[in-house]
């Protein structure tokens, strides 16, 4: 018993030291700020050495993932606003989302013809600014062009080059788009722009993410590397998941189009 007491004895000193050392191992934290070993320390602006510890270990068993960073917004609003940021990403999600009703889909509308871009000498218009659309029949679209006749012209071209499988006619200041058959071809091509608009989509998501990086490295002389690291780390996941995202929107619109 004597000999079990003289090995208990040094314990509180030892676990005393060790909460010391962890502490005082976070670079430009305050000496005392034990909160800052589980949920940061709001004086310092520092996050979590245990949370940056826990996402960088390895998942051991298949199928594991790594734990997810998640800091708060508040404590690093002076670097760099991630409300913003993920608003700029929710945005091209919303725009391939439009992209898909609008341009993408089996049956061809009036509406899938207004914001084809026509390139006249005056410049970018969309279509619908420059001729009243109608659909005639459930087999023809009209493109009345009597406002706008000299750019008929250059709106028939952009027709033909929308991507949209369509062959345009023109009629004087008419112009006659006859509205392709649903066949499996049609159907094919159809999956094929989603996959080219979703890349796109996904190029425009990796500019808002490198945009909002090399904000956050802009601050490395005011912050510690903890702090930038977690930053990036945390702009990522939310890239990773604007990714699924439209990955999910890709898969459905895929069976939509081709069943």
């Amino acid at each position: 018993m004597a000999l079990a007491l003289r090995w208990l004895r040094p314990l509180p000193s030892l676990l005393h030291r060790s909460s010391f050392l962890l502490t005082r191992g976070l670079p430009g934290a305050p000496a005392a700020c034990s909160a800052l070993l589980l949920e940061g320390c709001r004086q310092c602006g520092h996050q979590v050495l245990l949370s940056r510890q826990l996402a960088t270990k390895k998942a051991k068993g298949k199928g594991q993932s790594q734990a997810k960073v998640n800091i708060s917004a508040a404590l690093v609003e002076d670097i760099i606003n991630l409300e913003e940021t993920s608003e700029d990403m929710q945005a091209v999600i919303e725009a391939l989302k439009e992209d898909f009703s609008r341009n993408i889909s089996v049956r061809t509308s009036p509406g899938a013809l207004d914001h084809i871009t026509v390139v006249t000498k005056d410049g970018k218009f969309p279509l619908n600014q420059l001729g009243q659309i109608s659909q005639k029949s459930p087999q023809l679209i009209i493109v009345n062009m009597t406002s706008f006749p000299e750019s008929t012209a250059a709106a028939t071209k952009a027709i033909r080059e929308s991507g949209m499988n369509l062959n345009p006619e023109v009629d004087g200041t008419m112009i006659r788009v006859p509205v392709p058959k649903v066949t499996r071809e049609h159907r094919e091509n159809l999956a094929k722009l989603a996959k080219q608009s979703t890349n796109k989509s996904k190029e425009a998501l990796r500019k808002v993410r490198s945009k909002s990086i090399s904000q956050v490295k802009k601050s490395k002389s005011k912050v510690s590397e903890d702090t930038i690291w977690l930053l990036e780390k945390q702009i990522q996941q939310m890239a990773d998941e604007a990714v699924a995202e439209m990955d999910k929107l890709l898969a459905a619109k895929t069976k939509e189009l081709l069943g």
